[in-house]
């Protein structure tokens, strides 16, 4: 019986005599890698920043912007590390070829804004806006089709790479706004065709909202940011027509800071904002 108190007791001192030893590298530890902020940004022109107007030199056709929201995002975060890997025009393909060397077990946040071109959203915008109403219906079902039936597997593919690259990161899937308002407007677009263009928008983001559940990343919905805010608004935050051709149809510098980036901001926080259930149909 002395003994096994005795044993206790020197075990206790034992602990005791160890925890100045341990504890203050621990914490330090602990200290650094929670003040630490490592950021990674993926995607297509909505997340490189396409329609700002100004872009970060040496980024080239790639055309990132310090107005975009990762920038943004990274900046308000105070992110000791950000890696700005969004390049216009990418498809799902591209950020699996081309944008996931910086991701590792050290990445805290990661970003992604994608399927867009992989739906071929910007020439069925084309057709749109140059061929009529039928035309447009037809691309814009294509479009659909391409959005529910090939996409998923596509967006499926992507995100589990950047799981297996990034496993300890917070991954945000950021969806894409409706691009217009309906009603008067001096556009090259018809009524019909600028409803047709939402719900085609509607439909991609549905898709790749159940996508980013299935890989336990958080889907962040900006369709409401944007809503009174699409082509043909009193205040757009969408470019209509532009020039150059291709900051059409992008969100402008007010739109990535009040439409893209609140959401973003939020799910830096931890209080993101994200969809439940399947959105809701167009």
């Amino acid at each position: 019986m002395r003994k096994s108190v005795l044993s206790s007791c020197l075990s206790a001192a034992f602990a005791v005599a160890l925890l100045p030893l341990s504890s203050p590298a621990a914490a330090a530890a602990d200290s650094e890698k929670s003040d630490s902020l490592e950021y990674v940004a993926l995607g297509d022109s909505y997340a490189s920043g396409v329609g700002t107007g100004d872009y970060i030199s040496g980024s080239g056709d790639c055309r990132r912007s310090e107005l975009a929201y990762p920038s943004l995002a990274a900046a308000g975060a105070g992110a000791d590390a950000f890696a700005f890997a969004a390049c216009a025009g990418a498809k799902t393909g591209d950020v699996l070829d081309g944008q996931l060397a910086p991701l590792s077990r050290s990445t805290d946040v990661v970003t992604i804004s994608v399927g867009g071109n992989d739906a071929g959203f910007v020439p069925v915008v084309t057709t749109c806006a140059t061929e009529g109403e039928q035309a447009c219906d037809d691309a814009v079902t294509e479009a659909e089709d391409y959005a529910t039936e090939q996409l998923p597997g596509q967006l499926a593919d992507t995100y589990g790479a950047i799981a297996s690259k990034a496993p300890e990161a917070r991954v945000g899937v950021v969806g894409y706004p409706r691009l217009f308002e309906l009603g008067p407007c001096l556009s090259p677009l018809s009524e019909f065709e600028r409803q047709r263009l939402n719900e085609a928008a509607g439909t991609l983001n549905r898709a790749i909202s159940e996508q980013a559940r299935a890989a336990g990343f958080s889907f962040l919905d900006v369709e409401e940011d944007f809503e009174g805010h699409g082509v043909c608004g009193a205040q757009p935050w969408i470019n209509g027509l532009s020039y150059p051709v291709g900051e059409s149809y992008h969100p402008n510098a007010a739109g990535h800071e009040r439409g893209l980036l609140p959401s973003v901001t939020e799910f830096f926080s931890g209080a993101e904002k994200t969809s439940p259930s399947p959105l809701s149909a167009p």
